[in-house]
């Protein structure tokens, strides 16, 4: 992700995921198509992973396809970085937080113009 993030001028600046999905903190700059990135990023992934994992990646595809064409990008500068860091490494699933819960932000960490899932 680091080499795919630097040969677009971004900067990695958090990374954590399930299984299924991931999510990534990425600084690039405003003359980068934001879909090239992604697209790259899936791509290069995918490639590695099958090359490293073939038996077991073949579980995760989906019609042929390790990662969904979907992906979804929010603008985070209005929160701090350490929020958006915070959120990131806290994500779980739905099913494995206390009591169900949707939503990761911390309470009271709650700030406009920050998404979760």
């Amino acid at each position: 992700m680091t080499e795919v993030c630097d040969s677009f001028g971004a900067q990695p600046r958090e990374f954590n995921g399930e299984n299924d999905h991931v999510h990534l903190l990425v600084y690039y700059p405003p003359k980068v198509a934001l879909s090239t990135l992604v697209n790259s990023l899936k791509g290069v992934s995918a490639r590695l992973l099958r090359k490293e994992f073939p038996s077991h990646v073949r579980t995760y595809l989906r019609d042929g396809h390790f990662w969904s064409p979907s992906y979804f990008a929010a603008s985070c500068g209005g929160a701090p970085l350490s929020i958006i860091k915070e959120y990131i490494e806290n994500q779980k699933r739905p099913d494995q937080r206390p009591g169900g819960e949707r939503e990761a932000i911390p309470p009271g960490r709650e700030r406009p113009g920050f998404l979760a899932k």
